[in-house]
């Protein structure tokens, strides 16, 4: 249950790179870049929602069962499926073009989601 709660971006690390290379358009990456996304987190068991809000301009929710194939969206509305496993207190997913790792930390939710070797790093603080 340590990931349920509503998350604010502190930092993020890679962005500009990492979107780039997995194909985001030019604009949406300049549009997205400084916005304080927010993630909200909810968990029934096994069951999660996991929902971003862009301040300006969209959200998306992805909800999945831990170890079960589902549809999911990513950073750009790609639609996909994917399966998210918990591993040592990380959820972890295999996208399409990257792989994302969610973890808490020192009470910050840190998203790592990596791309051969290009990494992005997302940090968030609890709200």
């Amino acid at each position: 249950m340590a990931f349920v709660g509503r998350w604010e971006t502190e930092t993020q690390e890679g962005y500009d790179e990492f979107c780039k290379l997995i194909g985001i358009p030019d604009d949406f990456i300049k549009m997205a870049r400084d916005h304080k996304l927010i993630t909200e987190v909810t968990q029934d068991g096994d069951d999660f929602s996991w929902t971003h809000i862009y301040p300006t301009f969209a959200s998306f929710t992805n909800r999945f069962t831990l170890g079960k194939e589902c549809d999911m969206r990513a950073i750009g509305g790609n639609k996909f499926k994917a399966t998210v496993i918990m591993e040592e207190g990380k959820l972890i997913a295999s996208f399409p073009k990257y792989m994302r790792v969610c973890e808490i930390s020192g009470g910050k939710l840190i998203e790592t989601l990596t791309c051969g070797s290009v990494v992005m790093k997302r940090t968030s603080k609890k709200i």
